[in-house]
């Protein structure tokens, strides 16, 4: 699979690697579902994860009963060959010209995703570096195209999209919203001439957003936060390069210095993102500590400790 990390690959066969599932929390959902179902599962241990499955959350349950013949494929095929062809299915969209149609061949691709990965995870087909990577993965690919849906061609676009946080670091869970740091560069962009590159870029990644976290009667992609930009209170959804690499070379603090370790470019045009990623090496991996950034530590692990409870 294109893209896949060597777990993925060597994944346990089929979903008979599943042990000690419990019984179903809800016995009468399991037979209201299977009347209504559409489909049956002959094999017995398939049976009894999606009887698991089905008793312990609505919201898998809902997914099972809205498109059975997917979810029937799901519990007797392997998943990575799937969670590929679901990954291309991303890759194709922004080739849909109604924006209509291409959002909810979004949400579409995400219902059976998120189906697919936690049937995989529970079924114990997956480890937990597999169900988070998959996640991440398929963040990545929505959010590709998303951007390719907007710009077209990326590639020297001037536009770069970074993935932060536990989306930067493949750590994306089933409820992880994304954090994105988005960038344009103002002298190097795709352009016509004329056009402000602030003012288009900023409404570009607003119509992003929406693409991702707008609710329609299929749900949403990816709730979208930005707060990790440069001093968010003041700045616009898209910065340009140049203004945020000033920012965390001049004024940048440590927890932010600590938000970069993990920055990764997503989306949009790649090189700009690992070029920026690249000049600010300096800044997040400092060379010396000051006692005045040693305290600053200080009052970070503090603050953490704080928060938790400690």
């Amino acid at each position: 699979m294109a893209g896949s990390s060597p777990a993925m690959e060597n994944c346990m066969t089929g979903l008979h690697a599943m042990t000690n599932l419990p019984p179903p929390l809800d016995e009468a959902a399991v037979r209201n579902f299977w009347q209504g179902a559409g489909f049956t599962l002959a094999d017995a241990k398939q049976k009894r994860l999606a009887d698991a499955i089905v008793g312990a959350s609505p919201f898998l349950r809902q997914l099972m009963l809205n498109d059975g013949a997917y979810a029937s494929q799901i519990f007797s095929a392997e998943p990575a060959p799937l969670f590929a062809q679901l990954l291309e299915s991303v890759r194709q969209a922004p080739g849909i010209k109604d924006q209509v149609a291409f959002m909810q061949a979004l949400r579409q691709a995400k219902a059976r995703a998120a189906l697919l990965i936690a049937v995989a995870d529970v079924g114990q087909v997956w480890t937990l570096e597999q169900v988070t990577g998959a996640l991440t993965r398929f963040a990545d690919a929505c959010l590709a195209a998303a951007v390719n849906w907007l710009l077209g061609a990326t590639e020297n676009s001037g536009y770069a999209v970074l993935a932060m946080g536990k989306h930067g670091a493949f750590e994306l869970n089933y409820s992880s919203d994304i954090d994105l740091i988005v960038l344009y560069d103002a002298e190097k962009n795709c352009l016509a001439e004329g056009v402000e590159p602030a003012i288009f870029f900023v409404r570009l990644t607003k119509r992003l957003v929406a693409l991702l976290q707008d609710v329609t009667e299929d749900g949403y992609v990816f709730r979208v936060d930005l707060r990790l930009r440069p001093d968010p209170r003041a700045t616009q959804v898209a910065i340009s390069i140049e203004a945020a690499a000033i920012y965390y070379e001049s004024m940048g603090q440590n927890w932010e210095r600590a938000a970069r370790i993990k920055a990764r470019p997503t989306a949009g045009d790649k090189a700009l993102g690992a070029e920026f990623l690249e000049r600010l090496r300096p800044y997040v991996w400092r060379k010396y500590l000051d006692f005045a950034a040693i305290a600053d530590v200080q009052s970070l692990k503090r603050q953490m400790h704080a928060v938790k409870g400690h």
